[in-house]
C-alpha cells in the first residue's frame, strides 16, 4: 500500500452498511432540548442538519422505553409521536446528504423517581451514585436504586430491540447502543456497580452478559451492519470504577467481535486526556476486536489524521467542537480556526447556543 492509498480523516469510508463522505463523526451530546413528552424539540431538525457534513452524526442519547429516562428534556424513541419527531430530523439530514444514527440508552441508577412516575431507579445492584439528578423539579440527589429482577432485565433487552426497529422506522441509518459513561449497561459491566451473584454478575464474562443480550436483540431486529456499541473503559463519570478495566473491557470487546458490528466506539479518557497516544485499554481492546472502530475524546484535526492514516481507527468522533462549528468538516479541510462554544447554553434553553452558530464565513445555515 502506498501513501496515496492510506485513508485520511477527510477521505470516504464505511462503517458496516453506512457509507461515510469523510471520517469525521459527530459524537452524541445531550443538549436537553426535547419536549416533556420525550419528542425531539422544535429546533432539533435544524441543529442536526446544520452539522450534516459530518461523515456520520450520532445523536444525543435517546430513551429506549418508559422508565429509561435519567435527565429532564431528553428524547425517547418508543412511541409513534417520538418516531414522527425523529423522522423530521432524519429527513432534514438526508436532504442535505448526511448520515445519522441514534444512540439508544437506559440510564439505570442515573435517574430519579420523579422522572419515573414515582418508581425507584433500577440498576444491577442497590448501589447509589454520587451526585444529583437533573429533574423537572431541579437538581435532586441520586437515590439508591432497586436491583433488577431477571424478568425485568429481559424486558429491557426487548425495549432496546423495539427501539432499534422504531429507529429504522424513523429513518435512521443505524443505531448505537450506549454501553458507556456509567449508564445501565456500563453499570452491569463494571464490578464497582455490579455486585450480583446470579448469571449477570461475578466474572467479567457474566457481567458482560447484559451487553451481549442487548446487542444480540438489536442485531436480530435490524442487522449487525447497522449497529454500533459505545464503551468508555477509563471513564469515572457517574461514580464508575472497576478493579480490572483491561480484563473487563477486552472481555466485552471479545464477546462483541463475532457479531460483525458496524463499529465499536471507544471513548478514551484517563491517560488519553493527558496526552498519551492511547490508554492501555484502547490498545488491549484493539488487540481482540478486528472490526470498525471510532475513537473519541481530546482529538484535534492533526492527531485524528495521524490515527486514521495509521489504521488505528476507522473514524474519529468530535463532540464540543461541533456545537460551535456546524461546518467543522469544512474548517478542518481549510485549516480554518475553530469557534468557541458558550458553555452556559450547552444544556437546556432554546435556539440560543443551539442553532445560532454561524459558519466560518459568518453565514447562519439551516
Amino acid at each position: 500500500m502506498t501513501a496515496h492509498d492510506l485513508p485520511s480523516l477527510l477521505s470516504p469510508g464505511r462503517l458496516g452498511a453506512v457509507t461515510l463522505a469523510n471520517r469525521v463523526v459527530m459524537a452524541p451530546m445531550t443538549r436537553n432540548r426535547a419536549r416533556k413528552d420525550e419528542v425531539p424539540g422544535e429546533h432539533a431538525a435544524t441543529y442536526y442538519a446544520q452539522r450534516a457534513s459530518a461523515g456520520l452524526i450520532i445523536t444525543e442519547a435517546t430513551q429506549v422505553g418508559p422508565g429509561s429516562q435519567g435527565y429532564a428534556l431528553t428524547p425517547g424513541i418508543y412511541t409513534s409521536a417520538m418516531v414522527e419527531g425523529w423522522r423530521k430530523v432524519t429527513d432534514a439530514v438526508h436532504a442535505v446528504g448526511g448520515r445519522i444514527a441514534v444512540q439508544l440508552w437506559h440510564t439505570g441508577r442515573i435517574s430519579h423517581s420523579s422522572l419515573r412516575g414515582g418508581r425507584w431507579p433500577v440498576a444491577p445492584s442497590p448501589i447509589a451514585a454520587e451526585g444529583k439528578a437533573f429533574t423537572y423539579e431541579g437538581l435532586q440527589s441520586f437515590e439508591t436504586p432497586r436491583s433488577l429482577e431477571i424478568d425485568e432485565i429481559r424486558a429491557i433487552v426487548h425495549d432496546f430491540a423495539q427501539a432499534a426497529r422504531k429507529a429504522r422506522e424513523a429513518g435512521f441509518d443505524a443505531v448505537e447502543i450506549h454501553a458507556a459513561n456509567g449508564y445501565l449497561i456500563d453499570q452491569f459491566l463494571r464490578d464497582g456497580a455490579n455486585h450480583r451473584t446470579d448469571a449477570y454478575g461475578g466474572s467479567a464474562e457474566q457481567r458482560a452478559r447484559f451487553l451481549v443480550e442487548v446487542t444480540q436483540a438489536v442485531v436480530d431486529a435490524i442487522g449487525a451492519d447497522r449497529v454500533g456499541v459505545r464503551l468508555s473503559p477509563d471513564n469515572s463519570f457517574n461514580s464508575m470504577v472497576d478493579s480490572d478495566p483491561i480484563r473487563t473491557f477486552t472481555t466485552a470487546a471479545r464477546l462483541l467481535a463475532p457479531f460483525g458490528l458496524a463499529w465499536l466506539h471507544v471513548t478514551e479518557t484517563g491517560p488519553r486526556a493527558k496526552g498519551e497516544a492511547h490508554p492501555p485499554t484502547t490498545e488491549a481492546i484493539r488487540s481482540v476486536y478486528p472490526g470498525g472502530m471510532i475513537l473519541n475524546v481530546g482529538y484535534d484535526a492533526a492527531r485524528a489524521e495521524e490515527v486514521v492514516a495509521a489504521g488505528n481507527a476507522t473514524a474519529i468522533a468530535f463532540a464540543r467542537p461541533f456545537i460551535a462549528n456546524p461546518d467543522l468538516v469544512e474548517r478542518f479541510a481549510e485549516g480554518a480556526p475553530l469557534a468557541e462554544g458558550d458553555a452556559s447554553t450547552y444544556y437546556g434553553g432554546n435556539e440560543k447556543g443551539y442553532i445560532d452558530y454561524p459558519t466560518r464565513e459568518g453565514v447562519l445555515v439551516g
